[in-house]
């Protein structure tokens, strides 16, 4: 096996990042973003505003590399290709949609219909942004291999 091609990383990244942003767009603006303003209203907290936009994209496009960077260490063991990148972003998916972001319902913090939509949403989106990622990522080629 090679070794970990972070240039390779970053750029399939960056490209399952741009997946999942637009993805978290058109479910947070076009699906729920009604829900959202009554929820946020809610809690007394303002709208979203550029700055707020600026860091969830930022935050997603990290996501996005890391995502990357843990399918280029699991591919030793589970294999190049698109079931390695499944099981990746569902990986993800568990941790940062059900375990995080699920917690907010089990608080009372936001609707059970915005959590369980972005849950169900993600199940799909991350994986989707894994699998476009990872066809991207390609390893370093050792030295002196014949």
């Amino acid at each position: 096996m090679g070794k970990i091609n972070m240039t390779r990383v970053i750029l399939g990244g960056l490209l399952a990042g741009l997946i999942m942003n637009i993805g978290e767009a058109v479910l947070n603006m076009a699906i729920l973003g009604d829900d959202w303003q009554t929820a946020m209203q809610a809690l007394g907290l303002s709208q979203m505003n550029f700055a707020s936009f600026g860091w969830y994209i930022l935050m997603t496009f990290a996501l996005g590399i890391t995502m990357i960077w843990l399918y280029a260490v699991m591919r030793p063991k589970f294999g190049p290709g698109p079931k390695t990148a499944i099981i990746t972003g569902l990986t993800i998916w568990f941790l940062m949609w059900v375990l995080s972001f699920g917690t907010t319902a089990v608080q009372g913090m936001f609707p059970a219909k915005i959590v369980l939509t972005t849950i169900i949403w993600g199940f799909f989106e991350v994986p989707i942004g894994a699998l476009v990622g990872a066809w991207l990522y390609k390893e370093e080629e050792t030295a002196g291999k014949a």
